[in-house]
């Protein structure tokens, strides 16, 4: 059902026959009459062709409305606008240092306190609510320690405190999970990665269900607008017709090289979740990342994920350089630790190019 989806993803129904979708570039609609509209006005307020991919995406994850932003971080931003001074969330302890660092900004700059909780305890993030909470933020696979947390608990947790759920689901995707049919508020995306999932599209997304947070983000959507292009809403579309068949490549990849790398004593920790694409690996201190990354033949040192490449990426110095080391530190993100974003390539050239770069990479005695 939800690959047929996919793959028919906002078809057009016009009386041309075309089966892409048109790309509406006018900024400004005709207005009939006086005080009538065609339901289009201005693009940063409402764009066909943005249309056309928020409804197609809010049906794909089970919601009522969703929001196209101009990146991942601006779908963060977008949700931060929900809340006050005084007004805390607490925070799954490990996720992307991109969102670590705009919630220590809301922090610092609009007395918005983002408390950071173990979620994987369910008493401690239970015993962290007070007066205050607002919201609970999860990644439910962690960025970068791939750490599975238990969602379905929490949701009962937040009606229970009248809390909101907010749900970072960019790493498994509507195709592996749509937590706003299990319970969450708000979900989003970064879309730059496994929705768009060919590296050439910047973008994010948020998805509601409840029409008075719908309203409310819309507004904030129009105001601030920064609302994603014509052409990136068309690519995204296309990106979502072969969802499917690029997360199930990639993931099984990703699996067989998780469990090849086990066996390896160059490797000193695999962190895996068993689902997506995604995994890191921690180094022995007898091999150099550096070296390592410098032989890599196929596989691309670059700091993105989700696409049809294999892209391998150091958090210490890129995804989470903005994050003091003693927080690092406590995250176990350190100088040994490297993330891969497995792609579709054929998985025998994948497995020997990290292999081979690996054996290149050695510099001092396995301890």
């Amino acid at each position: 059902m939800k690959d047929t989806q996919l793959a028919q993803i906002s078809l057009t129904k016009d009386l041309t026959g075309a089966i892409a979708n048109p790309i509406y570039l006018s900024t400004a609609y005709q207005h009939p009459h006086l005080g009538q509209s065609t339901g289009y006005d201005y693009t940063r307020t409402k764009n066909p062709t943005r249309s056309s991919f928020e409804e197609a995406f809010a049906k794909l994850e089970g919601g009522t409305a969703s929001f196209a932003t101009s990146s991942g971080m601006a779908a963060v931003q977008l949700i931060c606008n929900l809340f006050k001074p005084g007004d805390e969330i607490l925070v799954a302890f490990d996720l992307y240092g991109g969102t670590f660092r705009l919630f220590d900004y809301y922090e610092q700059q609009y007395g918005i306190h983002f408390k950071y909780v173990d979620f994987l305890n369910y008493e401690e993030v239970e015993n962290s609510i007070n007066k205050h909470t607002k919201a609970l933020f999860i990644e439910p696979i962690s960025n970068p320690q791939m750490i599975q947390i238990d969602v379905e608990p929490y949701y009962v947790l937040s009606k229970k405190h009248h809390l909101l759920t907010i749900i970072d689901n960019t790493f498994l995707t509507p195709y592996l999970s749509t937590p706003l049919e299990q319970g969450a508020d708000i979900v989003l995306h970064s879309a730059t990665k496994y929705i768009g999932g060919h590296n050439d599209v910047l973008a994010g997304v948020v998805t509601v269900k409840d029409d008075t947070l719908a309203e409310q983000l819309g507004q904030f959507h129009n105001m601030i607008g920064a609302t994603l292009s014509p052409l990136d809403c068309y690519l995204l579309q296309r990106g979502l017709k072969t969802l499917h068949l690029r997360i199930e490549r990639s993931q099984d990849n990703a699996r067989r090289l998780a469990k090849r790398c086990e066996t390896s004593d160059s490797i000193d920790e695999v962190l895996y979740s068993g689902k997506t694409g995604m995994l890191s690996l921690r180094l022995n201190k007898a091999y150099s990342v550096a070296k390592f990354l410098e032989n890599l033949e196929i596989c691309i040192f670059a700091e993105s994920l989700g696409g049809t490449e294999t892209f391998i990426t150091f958090p210490y110095t890129q995804t989470h350089v903005d994050m003091p080391d003693d927080e690092k530190d406590k995250r176990g993100i350190d100088e040994h630790l490297i993330r891969l974003s497995i792609g579709i390539e054929d998985y025998k050239d994948v497995e020997a190019d990290i292999i081979q770069a690996l054996e290149n990479s050695k510099v001092g005695v396995i301890s």
